[in-house]
Formats: C-alpha cells, sequence, structure tokens
C-alpha cells in the first residue's frame, strides 16, 4: 500500500523555497545597483530610469541597452577571475550581480 501524500508539508515547503528565492532575488538586485554605482543617485531618478527602460517601446534602443548589460557582466566576470587568480568566479560575484571591479560609467 502506498504512502499517502502530505500535501500541506509539500505546499509549505514550496512556500518556503518561493520566499527564499524572492529574498535572494532582491538582494541581487540591491547588489546590482551597488556594482553599477546606481547607489549614488537620488532615490527618484534611479526610479525614473528604470520606468523608461521598462516602458521602452524602440526595438533597438532595448537591445542596446540589453547589450551593454550584458558587457557589464562579460566585463565583472573577467575582472572577478584575474582578481580571484585562480580562473574562477567567487560565488559571490557569480554574475549575477557583479559586486566588485564595475566598469567606468560613461553619461
Amino acid at each position: 500500500m502506498r504512502k499517502p501524500r502530505d500535501y500541506d508539508a509539500e505546499l509549505k515547503a514550496l512556500d518556503d523555497k518561493a520566499k527564499v528565492l524572492k529574498v535572494r532575488r532582491l538582494e541581487q538586485l540591491g547588489q546590482l545597483v551597488m556594482a553599477t554605482g546606481a547607489d549614488a543617485l537620488p532615490i527618484e531618478q534611479l526610479a525614473g530610469a528604470l520606468l523608461i527602460a521598462i516602458e521602452q517601446k524602440d526595438v533597438a534602443a532595448a537591445e542596446a541597452q540589453r547589450a551593454r548589460g550584458a558587457a557589464f557582466f562579460r566585463a565583472a566576470k573577467r575582472a572577478g577571475r584575474s582578481a580571484s587568480g585562480n580562473g574562477e568566479i567567487s560565488e559571490a560575484n557569480d554574475g549575477a550581480a557583479p559586486s566588485s571591479a564595475a566598469p567606468e560609467r560613461t553619461s
């Protein structure tokens, strides 16, 4: 005879996992803001820049933003490899939110 499933325990485990993922996502977002230097901006300006990015309808402009973001992460990964000395990226700098060696921002 099969053991009955404990749906309540499974739902609680899934809920706990979702909470952990949400906290991790918020932490990574904060790390990203700091790594890009955007933490120096007034909060209203940062919010405005994010809203402009979300409202972007021009496909070419959106692609240019995506490419610039990808280049930022590639540069941060290379800097992480050279800083660690062994060719590996530290767990804290896995590309999700680089925290060191941010490239210079251009206006």
